[in-house]
């Protein structure tokens, strides 16, 4: 009970910062706001806590657990007797990402996917008190890559300011696509991967309106997206599986990258001061972990799994997490603050995928890159705390 009532604290502290930093803090609404935190909370029990929720998730995880098996079909017919060698990261957890983006491009050109985020998206804009074009992306971040979300509103992208390009960014640093969940499920729990991907959407509004809120008139709040109907079946499908190689791919190198450069810094630390830089980042952001409502037991490890996500990304924190023996409760928590796209890498992933639509903006989400991420890591930890008070 102490430690869900710091997850309270924890989630005032949140706030507290986002309002610090905010850029209008006039224009906040408070209404909105208290609502869409209301709902994280019911949702999130809903679906950790009742017997309808958990049943629902498992038969979703259960329907991933088909898809990956399906992946593996072609996984072995290209790599054959690679797949069955022990620890192969690569084409155990990343090549199954190709077979789930195929998936998402044959929903997206029958225009299943299209429809389901239009209109999910026009009615989460009556809650949120934000325009239907940012209601759009913040659903549709749910499923598209960092990439697909600019391209499918590049029309708008050009003539917006620089309050609305936040709003329409943070929300692709703020979840993870649905072509990945796949891979992250076979290292967590697939209940808290879930979970994370409503309480995520929700908690990017909840910052987005504390740090960059805004009013938009009727003539502004828009959204009339153009289809390309010229592209046949197999293009998009064939665009589709490469963009899914490719996110594997870019994956990796991060992996390799990363977890390289964080043992040459670990083995520095430990020869100068007989300690690793991981331990150090741990104590560093134990403070964090405790105020969020991880035991004081858990908080240094718990810290160390909050930095490794920002500083590297969410698989190098999630399989150091896997070699952790966390509470239930704290395992829930950290687990649900890595589903997001939330670290430094990301600012020049999205800044990339901005220019390469429209140079001048590009220009403008670097500008603000740092407070994006800031405002990414606080939805993080806001679902994480709403966990904490559920579980």
């Amino acid at each position: 009970m102490l430690y869900r009532l710091l997850s309270v604290v924890g989630i005032v502290a949140i706030l507290a910062v986002a309002y610090l930093f905010s850029n209008n803090k006039k224009q906040i609404k408070i209404k909105p706001i208290i609502t869409m935190i209301a709902i994280q909370l019911i949702v999130g029990f809903i679906l950790l806590r009742t017997s309808a929720g958990i049943t629902v998730l498992g038969g979703i995880a259960k329907g991933f657990e088909h898809l990956l098996s399906y992946a593996t079909e072609g996984t072995a017919f290209v790599f054959g007797g690679l797949l069955e060698t022990e620890g192969v990261f690569f084409f155990q957890s990343l090549m199954p990402i190709v077979f789930i983006s195929a998936l998402i491009g044959i929903l997206n050109y029958v225009k299943i996917l299209p429809l389901i985020i239009k209109y999910v998206g026009l009615a989460i804009s009556k809650i949120n008190g934000m325009g239907k074009l940012e209601s759009y992306v913040g659903v549709a971040s749910m499923i598209l890559g960092q990439t697909e979300i600019f391209i499918s509103i590049k029309d708008y992208i050009a003539d917006l300011p620089r309050h609305r390009m936040f709003a329409l960014t943070a929300p692709a640093m703020s979840s993870v696509s649905m072509g990945i969940v796949g891979s992250y499920m076979l290292y967590l729990d697939p209940s808290y991967v879930l979970a994370a991907i409503p309480l995520n959407l929700f908690g990017v509004f909840v910052i987005e309106g504390i740090i960059y809120p805004y009013e938009l008139s009727e003539e502004e709040d828009t959204l009339d997206l153009d289809e390309d109907e010229s592209r046949s079946f197999f293009e998009v499908l064939s665009d589709y599986i490469t963009d899914g190689f490719n996110t594997a791919i870019g994956v990796a190198a991060q992996l390799i990258g990363f977890t390289a450069l964080i043992a040459f810094i670990n083995g520095i630390f430990a020869n100068l001061f007989g300690i690793s830089f991981q331990e150090v980042l741990g104590y560093i952001f134990s403070p964090v972990a405790f105020i969020l409502g991880v035991p004081f037991n858990e908080a240094i490890e718990a810290g160390t799994i909050i930095a490794t996500k920002l500083v590297t990304n969410e698989f190098v924190a999630m399989i150091d997490l896997t070699n952790l023996e966390f509470s239930e409760r704290t395992l829930a928590m950290m687990s649900t603050f890595l589903m997001s796209f939330a670290n430094f890498s990301s600012i020049g992933i999205i800044t990339g995928a901005v220019k390469s639509i429209n140079q001048k903006q590009g220009k403008t989400v670097a500008a603000f890159g740092l407070k994006l991420l800031l405002g990414s890591t606080l939805v993080s930890a806001l679902t994480a705390a709403v966990v904490g008070i559920v579980f």
